[in-house]
């Protein structure tokens, strides 16, 4: 194995889902500027995700359009557009 290729920085690490206000804390790297105070009441950073293991479809069962960038309306602005085009060309 090569040496010196993993980060060493791991530190304890707070994970937010922000659909459902799940929270879990492990080791990580990952850089964040926020930080939240823990059920241990020391203060850790907070990394806050869109979807985790108790929001996602495929775990809990239930369909849930997640579009928190707007991508399902960007896509339907376009699909109008290329409508009215053709309809304009008929």
């Amino acid at each position: 194995m090569r040496k010196d290729i993993h980060p060493k920085e791991y530190r304890q690490v707070v994970f937010k889902d922000i659909s459902n206000d799940h929270m879990f804390m492990t080791r990580s790297t990952v850089a964040t500027r926020e930080t939240i105070v823990w059920e241990d009441g020391k203060e850790y950073p907070l990394v806050k995700l869109e979807i985790s293991n108790t929001s996602h479809p495929f775990y809990t069962g239930k369909i849930k359009l997640v579009d928190t960038a707007g991508r399902v309306d960007k896509f339907r602005q376009k699909f109008e557009k290329t409508q009215q085009m053709k309809n304009k060309a008929k």
